[in-house]
């Protein structure tokens, strides 16, 4: 469930940072363009880190070795 709902949040964060880009610097359709795909780039970049880690927790590849002390 952890996964799910931190993924809603960084869609949200990316809807967020979209419209204040819009917002707040709204010079040109080919800017805006530029700006969107920045931050769409930086939120999806964002989000495919926090998934990698986060998933390669559940099976990692190197088990750990227990010391029989």
């Amino acid at each position: 469930m952890g996964f799910w709902v931190t993924t809603l949040i960084f869609l949200l964060a990316g809807v967020a940072a979209s419209l204040s880009a819009l917002l707040c610097c709204n010079r040109g359709p080919s800017t805006n363009l530029f700006h969107l795909t920045l931050v769409i780039t930086a939120v999806t970049c964002c989000w495919m880190m926090y998934a990698i880690v986060y998933l390669a927790q559940m099976k990692p590849l190197i088990n750990p070795i227990l010391s029989g002390e």
